[in-house]
């Protein structure tokens, strides 16, 4: 099996946070105008990576199939358990919030892992999934150069209507759309941070969510 670039290219991809800080900010303001305040104990980011959102966001664990973003992840005071999203270890109704950050995108079965996220989900949790939208103005852009990027060229890109059919399809029910990068990420200052409720012209969308 060919390793993921994620895997190989860690340095690369935790490097980006680092080089567009204003995108970085925004997309952490936007997660934060939805989750929990504070974020509960028994919390899980699926797909945590090096840990750039969960470690801020106080998210206690964190699971991915890579095992170097992960010790990422754990400097960052991160839990990491090695898994996939579709198979979680972890026991039915033991979780209080579970959130994903850009990684439906690049899961095999996005209704799978989304209903493993209800299975671990206590029924009064929470769930937030963000998702870089195709149908965005910078999404469309993305989409266009996506095979130039080692990490976007096997991604699928999500419109906010499929996200929302995903989450419906694995037991879930829409509370709230959030959304922010309406222009060039690498162009975005920390001071031009702008979140907007809805979705369609944001790249970074947040949808927040309760199991039915």
């Amino acid at each position: 099996m060919t390793p993921s670039p994620f895997e190989t290219h860690t340095d690369t991809y935790d490097d980006w946070f680092d080089t567009n800080d204003g995108a970085y900010r925004a997309e952490q303001a936007a997660l934060e105008s939805v989750c929990p305040a504070p974020v509960p104990d028994r919390a899980l980011e699926i797909g945590v990576g090096t840990g750039r959102f969960a470690g801020p966001l106080d998210v206690s664990l964190g699971v991915d199939p890579a095992s170097a973003p992960l010790d990422r992840a754990r400097e960052r005071g991160v839990t990491p358990v090695r898994g996939v999203a579709e198979s979680l270890p972890f026991d039915d109704g033991g979780l209080e919030y579970v959130q994903f950050v850009t990684v439906l995108s690049f899961v095999d079965e996005p209704t799978t892992a989304l209903t493993e996220a209800r299975r671990v989900l206590e029924q009064d949790g929470t769930l937030v999934v963000a998702f870089l939208d195709r149908a965005s103005p910078v999404g469309e852009v993305y989409q266009e150069h996506k095979d130039e990027s080692p990490f976007y060229a096997d991604a699928e890109f999500l419109t906010a209507d499929e996200a929302s059919a995903f989450l419906e399809s694995a037991g879930f029910d829409v509370e709230a759309r959030v959304q922010t990068i309406f222009e060039d990420p690498s162009e975005l200052e920390s001071a031009d941070i702008d979140v907007r409720e809805g979705h369609g012209d944001g790249l970074f969308a947040v949808v927040r969510a309760t199991p039915l």
